[in-house]
């Protein structure tokens, strides 16, 4: 039950995150390409990369159990926006956007599969 607690409090930590970044992104870039989105899975995917190889046993708390699900399933999934990603690129497509989803199909792809092997490098890094 506990460690059910930590993903809950990880997840409202986590979306609080999410949208303040998204509204910021949007700010700057303004609403045409969901930018924030893809910022957000990006650097989603960097720190999950990150945690996957801190937050190890020999760490402490933050390898327990708790720990890992606090900021893997919890912080990173309330963070990351997949199904923002994917609503947002239907949406695209059905207006007729076909370029811009194909982009944010690649770019979303391609840079978020390269944030977690970053991540999972400076993780390596910082766990040594």
């Amino acid at each position: 039950m506990q460690t059910y607690l930590w993903i809950a409090l990880g997840s409202a930590l986590g979306g609080v995150l999410r949208h303040g970044m998204v509204e910021w992104v949007t700010t700057l870039a303004g609403k045409g390409f969901p930018v924030g989105t893809l910022l957000v899975n990006l650097t989603g995917s960097f720190f999950i990369g990150v945690f996957a190889v801190v937050a190890q046993p020999a760490t402490g708390w933050w390898g327990s159990e708790p720990g890992r699900a606090f900021l893997v399933a919890g912080i990173c999934g309330g963070y990351t926006t997949f199904s923002a990603f994917s609503l947002q690129t239907l949406q695209l497509a059905r207006d007729g956007h076909w370029p811009a989803a194909g982009w944010n199909i690649l770019l979303s792809v391609t840079l978020c599969l390269a944030g977690v092997w970053l991540g999972f490098r400076a993780g390596e890094l910082f766990s040594r």
